[in-house]
């Protein structure tokens, strides 16, 4: 019986699907025609192209399926399978918009096409990853480094990357080189943002010793829940209830003048929360006589 977390699941497939065509999308009609370089394996069709006139959409199968084949022990049948598909996929793609271009005219802003670049391959390679995909390339040999010689993928990946971007030199200036980091930098946030998910929030942790009054302000005054964790000081080892509040990042200079005006002696500690999900974030929140009633149940 297959397990759950080794199912092939149609809406992974779905994605990457997409996630790919976006990306090609942008490699073809935004890298290539503003001569802006890539990382990994991308980067590597990229110089063939532009030396030998080797096509991108076979180069990505030929550098990319050895690669496969040769750790396709480390990847496990799941991610094997998975990376096949968008090993093909891009290549697919990259032969259909280079066989229908579609002409963006940016004016030869070097500046808004690096954006719009990292835009795109952000997008782009952050659905596939978020679904549990990839592209191969750099990502297979970082992790034979990493399971052959105990290199993190982290550093694997960064090396790789900017061996890449050095060798790109031979075909594109330095100018051009700049705007590539500039798009490389784009990538990465938006591969985060898109990974993260969209409900970002801040997780506060409030040390006071008037935790019920704090805990009945953030009910009636903002409509949002709190956490009571058990706690004991480390100096005079007395025990206390220290709050726990999840917001959004508007919410959070509210909650500290809240803070500030009941307890100014309150230690207060912000926590960046990636992504958060459920009542108030991702569904909406009950009105407020839905928490007071819960509220006082809780007291009884």
């Amino acid at each position: 019986m297959v397990q759950e977390n080794e199912k092939i699941r149609l809406l992974d497939i779905l994605m990457f699907t997409i996630g790919t065509a976006i990306y090609a999308w942008g490699l073809v009609n935004i890298n290539i025609p503003n001569r802006l370089a890539e990382g990994g394996v991308a980067g590597i069709t990229l110089i063939l192209r532009a030396l030998t006139g080797f096509d991108p959409a076979i180069a990505t199968l030929v550098l990319n399926i050895p690669l496969v084949l040769i750790g396709w022990r480390i990847l496990g049948r799941k991610s094997l399978i998975y990376t096949l598909y968008g090993i093909f996929a891009l290549s697919f793609w990259i032969y259909i918009w280079q066989t229908f271009p579609f002409q963006l005219n940016l004016h030869h802003d070097m500046f808004i096409s690096g954006i719009i670049a990292g835009l795109i391959a952000g997008a782009g390679l952050g659905i596939v990853y978020k679904y549990g995909g990839t592209t191969g390339g750099s990502d297979v040999i970082a992790r034979i480094f990493e399971k052959k010689y105990g290199i993190p993928m982290g550093k694997s990946l960064l090396l790789l990357d900017i061996t890449v971007m050095v060798v790109s030199l031979v075909y594109i200036d330095i100018l051009h080189m700049m705007y590539t980091i500039l798009a490389s930098y784009v990538y990465s946030r938006i591969v985060t943002i898109t990974q993260e998910g969209a409900y970002a929030a801040r997780g506060v942790l409030i040390m006071t010793d008037k935790p019920e009054e704090i805990v009945s302000a953030v009910y009636s005054e903002m409509n949002r829940g709190a956490s009571y964790f058990n706690t004991e000081g480390s100096y005079t080892r007395e025990p206390r209830l220290t709050v726990y509040v999840v917001v959004s990042p508007s919410e959070l200079h509210q909650l500290r003048e809240l803070i500030a005006r009941i307890d100014q002696r309150a230690f207060t500690t912000i926590l960046n929360v990636q992504e958060t999900l459920g009542e108030g974030f991702t569904y909406n929140r009950p009105r407020k006589p839905l928490l007071l009633k819960v509220k006082s149940n809780s007291k009884k």
